[in-house]
């Protein structure tokens, strides 16, 4: 069943990958991702020889080959998990909607309030002047001007 699910998101958000943490390192696990039609991006421990299953060796020879395009797909899980770990810091981590809809809309809320903040915090840092439309701006300006941005 979750394999189901996890083949669905995968064919809507056109995911190529996985990312997941070095202890997640196994023939098991690899096999899975590969099952799911994705490219396993784990990292591969110190010791590790390249010794095993077929799957296993293209894959420690592609980690060791082309560590940083490897490194690349892995370090957008770092990226993910800093975002995830900055909104449960500044929001908290429990949800106050009871139904499934409720929630999705309230992390939405949460997501959206986060991208505020950093909007916000780099307008400041970067010393940037922010532009604002008034309503003397017609809709059709306000268009043009973005298409030509």
């Amino acid at each position: 069943m979750r394999a189901e699910r996890e083949r669905g998101r995968a064919a809507r958000h056109g995911d190529a990958g996985r990312a997941l943490h070095r202890g997640y390192i196994s023939n098991k696990n690899l096999a899975a991702i590969v099952a799911l039609n994705a490219v396993p991006y784990i990292p591969f421990k110190v010791n590790t020889t390249g010794e095993g299953p077929e799957l296993r060796r293209k894959m420690y020879h592609y980690y060791m080959f082309k560590r940083d395009e490897f490194l690349d797909h892995y370090h957008k899980r770092s990226n993910v998990e800093t975002t995830f770990s900055m909104i449960k810091g500044k929001f908290g981590d429990a949800l106050r909607s009871k139904g499934t809809t409720a929630q999705h809309n309230e992390v939405l809320c949460k997501v959206l309030c986060h991208n505020l903040c950093c909007l916000v915090a780099s307008i400041y840092e970067l010393g940037i002047e922010p532009t604002f439309w008034t309503e003397s701006v017609k809709e059709g300006e306000a268009i043009k001007r973005v298409a030509t941005a």
